[in-house]
């Protein structure tokens, strides 16, 4: 199967007052890719990443989402509607697990909109009806094939917040696919991690794009993760666009080496 046109972003620019974290700065990402964005602390990554998640209503520009479920305009809509109707998941630099809940419940609680409708708002749910147990069914067994997934099914009934954290990283993964994503947006998934634990994400990132063919918009710091999966890599620095293409490309790139990679060999 061939790739398709996931997301388009177009002159997308984010001002905070005489601030201009985002500067103008357009791409596109398809599905079933990785598409990673790298750059220097400050370059407008994370900010580029809560414009797309509806934390920021940017000041200009235009974000489409398309696929099987319909076209959508994420600069147009309100957060909450971004991840349940277009469709998007995120995870973040620091990890937002509910700790006191156990590692099955994190991924249950993940299908809360699901199981909400499926119980009529309470009432079914309440009382047990039909529809909502068999919503609540295929819940646990989505949440226990993403634990069978990041390897945590032994686990499923420990607090969350007692996982090595290594294995948090990957529950926050497992807990957004839960949600059934078109785009998975991962703020910087291989922060703290040991080499066998990359391993462990890039084996999972690369499974999300093969398997269930979703497209993963990734920022990240580790240019071994980054050069070793991406599909697509897009270069900010100072909010702009420098670079874009394969990973190869990028890495010659002597804008890229300046801004972010180090000075090319041989430089003054």
């Amino acid at each position: 199967m061939t790739a398709s046109k996931l997301l388009t972003v177009e002159h997308l620019t984010m001002r905070f007052g005489g601030l201009v974290a985002v500067d103008d700065v357009s791409f596109a990402a398809e599905t079933a890719r990785i598409t990673a964005v790298i750059g220097p602390n400050g370059a407008g990554k994370t900010t580029l990443f809560n414009c797309l998640t509806g934390f920021y209503v940017p000041t200009s520009g235009r974000m489409q989402l398309t696929h099987e479920g319909g076209e959508f305009l994420l600069e147009r809509m309100e957060g909450f509607r971004i991840a349940a109707t277009a469709k998007v998941a995120r995870t973040f630099q620091n990890i937002r697990l509910f700790r006191g809940m156990s590692v099955l419940e994190n991924l249950i609680v993940a299908q809360h909109n699901e199981l909400m409708r499926a119980s009529g708002y309470t009432l079914a749910g309440l009382f047990g009806l039909g529809v909502y147990r068999h919503a609540e069914a295929r819940a646990v067994e989505r949440a226990r094939y993403w634990l069978d997934r990041v390897g945590l099914t032994a686990r499923a009934d420990i607090d969350a917040g007692g996982l090595p954290y290594g294995d948090q990283r990957r529950l926050e993964i497992a807990r957004a696919m839960c949600t059934e994503p078109k785009l998975l947006c991962l703020d910087e998934p291989a922060a703290g991690l040991n080499a066998r634990e990359t391993g462990d994400l890039n084996a999972l990132l690369t499974f999300i794009r093969d398997t269930h063919r979703i497209g993963v918009l990734l920022i990240e710091h580790d240019m071994g993760v980054v050069m070793s999966i991406s599909d697509r890599v897009v270069v900010l620095d100072y909010g702009r666009k420098i670079a874009e293409g394969v990973p190869d490309e990028v890495r010659r790139d002597p804008d890229v080496i300046r801004a972010y990679l180090g000075e090319a060999e041989g430089a003054a």
